[in-house]
């Protein structure tokens, strides 16, 4: 039977460790303009400038097995009326927590900082150029007059405004819809991320900012400076027809930039499982760093981004595409006076 004196000794260093386990630190979230509003795994939690406090284990390596763990990680929504909603990852991680005598405790995450200082771009200066919205009186892609195929035309010039998108750990594929820079891409290839690599098909290499992210619908929106880029036409749901031809651009991992695969509709509508929207069945190849990529029409017209593909048991070669109609539903949010085309070029189209 353990002596009073240890007893009281043991009662006091589990409150010691009780005590340190339970302190907390500050996160400090500014942003210029304040008054932005801060979301945290989907909880709005107050806005700028924001102190909330959180355990000191998340901001430190646990020092014991008392201390609070951080488990996931954590992305700040930081949105403004009239600015483009940025998302700011917090932390860094996973880190192995391994104590003294060698036993190991389970991963965790880390703060990556206490402090984080967001500047905001105004929509008006982010989302410059227009969209092209696509019109079923757009003519099929021709012949090259150097004497190329419609098909071998209508690739070379999508592949034109494709772009290769590289993060901290991930890859994927984007495609430009304006003139000015605006690339749009699915959610999960820009999620986590202040910025991306772009590269361009011409090999050239700029700076991407993530500026608005759906993750719900999977879709992202990221910013390059310049303008007089080739740029692709957006087609709206009513003009995808199972039984069309479909043409996947892309950047399938551990394979070239830039490859197009064939196939066709093979179904139109929403597929709960696959999350909300409209999805677009194909059969045509998309494999891992497809995702972003453009699905196209024989006119060059956008008509979905390439989204996931099906790994089932017994079920091959279906891949889903989300509508373009549902991007358009997006971009209409930063472009309320775009209409469609009646242009009949096909896209991409530069600007003149």
């Amino acid at each position: 039977m353990p002596s009073p004196s240890a007893t009281r000794l043991g009662t006091a260093l589990a409150s010691l460790l009780l005590c340190a386990a339970a302190r907390a630190d500050t996160l400090k979230i500014i942003s210029m303009p304040p008054g932005a509003t801060v979301e945290i795994d989907g909880l709005v939690i107050g806005k700028t400038p924001l102190e909330k406090e959180f355990p000191g284990g998340y901001f430190h390596r646990p020092k014991t097995a008392f201390s609070a763990r951080l488990e996931r990680p954590l992305v700040a929504r930081i949105s403004l009326e009239g600015y483009a909603t940025k998302e700011i990852p917090l932390t860094y991680g996973p880190l192995e927590w391994i104590s003294l005598n060698g036993r190991r405790h389970g991963q965790y995450f880390l703060f990556k900082a206490k402090e984080f200082d967001v500047q905001l771009d105004a929509i008006a200066r982010t989302f410059t150029g227009k969209i092209s919205e696509a019109d079923s009186s757009a003519e099929p892609v021709k012949a090259a007059e150097s004497g190329s195929s419609p098909l071998e035309e209508l690739i070379t010039r999508a592949k034109r405004a494709v772009v290769y998108l590289k993060g901290m750990d991930k890859a994927g594929t984007g495609f430009l819809v304006t003139s000015t820079g605006v690339i749009a891409t699915n959610a999960h290839v820009a999620r986590g991320e202040e910025s991306l690599l772009v590269t361009l098909a011409d090999r050239r290499q700029l700076e991407g900012k993530v500026v608005y992210t759906d993750p719900e619908l999977d879709i992202a929106l990221v910013k390059v400076e310049g303008s007089g880029f080739p740029y692709l036409a957006l087609a709206p749901v009513e003009m995808v027809r199972e039984g069309q031809k479909a043409f996947a651009v892309g950047n399938p991992s551990d394979a070239m930039l830039f490859s197009a695969t064939e196939g066709i509709i093979s179904g139109v509508g929403p597929f709960p499982a696959a999350g909300p929207g409209t999805w677009i069945q194909t059969d045509a190849q998309i494999n891992p760093g497809n995702s972003g990529g453009p699905l196209l029409n024989l006119n060059g017209q956008v008509i979905g981004i390439n989204t996931q593909r099906l790994l089932k048991k017994n079920v091959r070669g279906i891949a889903l595409a989300l509508s373009a109609g549902d991007l358009l539903e997006v971009l209409h949010r930063f472009y309320p006076e775009a209409a469609p085309t009646t242009e009949k070029t096909s896209a991409p189209q530069e600007k003149r």
